[in-house]
């Protein structure tokens, strides 16, 4: 059973500091691989120039819009850091992650797109291959891109249960009926847990960038060897519109698990829901209202509304259910059983 914490300030209030267990870990490993992409990119385009292979500076500057993809989830991570307890952001800043995780989608699935779009004009238009300059910049390509997925390997969390799509999880909303009393109680907390199971989506969005790229290379390699050895050219616009339909996949799934915890559907939240309940209801008390929703990776926020024939107090209640390690912060509401 973890152990639960409250973060007071002197006035009374408490902290919503609900970023991952590894926010920093993780921050400084994309700003890793942003420098190591940003000197392979100088490197290329210099390279491109003084040996005049076109390329190598083409794929300097492809370079460029993946080190620019990278610097969307470093900067969202150190401004959530740095903004951490700030008082505007009512539920902390845990959600900056998925915000730019889900723009980070977006731009995936934009380069896919443009992937399938430049290898369909190849299949119309074949342009001359220079094929062993082309591996040799496949193949530089592919391990910058494994260096980088090897920084960039979430091997902390995807323990829990998490499923991309929210449509398979129903937003239970409980009867809005409530009967106030001399007995009705208003309370909340801040608890600090270390969350198993906990995906961070920005991370995770930085990952499939760099394993996306390692994809289209390792599928360029295959192309252009065997249309050397075979003369096998429409292999090379083939694998590019496969790799296309790839990450336009990935891109989807990034999309639907990011945009759900933007908008406050919990793709884990029939597993909380159901401990919520084996806490809460005893027999003299049962929920009439309830929402659990994502504040940050790993940190999870409910409002709990019960009615009681009962006379326990509502600090009661909060505790042991901030006794559930996926919940962080807890707000019950008593109402007088009719």
């Amino acid at each position: 059973m973890m152990a639960t914490m409250e973060h007071s300030h002197a006035d009374g209030t408490h902290s919503h500091v609900f970023l991952g267990t590894d926010h920093e870990r993780n921050e400084r490993r994309v700003w890793m691989v942003i420098a190591l992409t940003t000197v392979m990119m100088v490197v290329e385009i210099a390279a491109g120039h003084w040996f005049g292979s076109m390329a190598l500076t083409a794929d300097g500057w492809h370079m460029s819009t993946h080190a620019g993809a990278m610097l969307i989830s470093a900067l969202a991570y150190l401004y959530a850091r740095k903004h951490a307890h700030d008082p505007r952001f009512t539920f902390g800043t845990g959600k900056f992650g998925d915000l730019a995780g889900f723009a980070s989608a977006v731009v995936l699935g934009v380069v896919a797109l443009l992937i399938a779009w430049e290898s369909a004009l190849r299949f119309v238009s074949p342009v001359e291959i220079d094929f062993n300059q082309a591996i040799i910049v496949a193949v530089i390509g592919l391990v910058v891109n494994i260096v980088s997925a090897l920084l960039l390997k979430d091997d902390h969390h995807h323990h829990g249960h998490y499923h991309d799509d929210p449509e398979d999880h129903d937003h239970p909303h409980e009867s809005h009926a409530h009967h106030h009393g001399t007995h009705a109680h208003h309370s909340d907390s801040h608890g600090s847990h270390t969350h198993h199971g906990s995906r961070d989506n920005n991370l995770r969005a930085a990952y499939l960038h760099v394993v996306a790229d390692a994809l289209t290379s390792v599928l360029a390699i295959v192309a252009l060897v065997l249309g050397k050895w075979n003369g096998w050219t429409f292999l090379d616009p083939a694998m590019g519109i496969v790799g296309g339909i790839v990450i336009a996949r990935w891109s989807w799934g990034l999309l639907r698990s990011t945009g759900a915890v933007l908008v406050d559907a919990m793709p884990q939240q029939r597993s909380i829901v159901a401990k919520i309940r084996g806490v809460v209801e005893t027999g003299e008390e049962s929920i009439t209202d309830l929402h659990v929703w994502q504040v940050g990776p790993g940190h999870h926020a409910a409002i709990v509304s019960l009615s009681t024939r009962g006379e326990t107090p509502a600090a009661a209640y909060r505790e042991k259910l901030l006794e559930i390690e996926e919940l962080s912060h807890v707000t019950v509401e008593i109402n007088a059983a009719a």
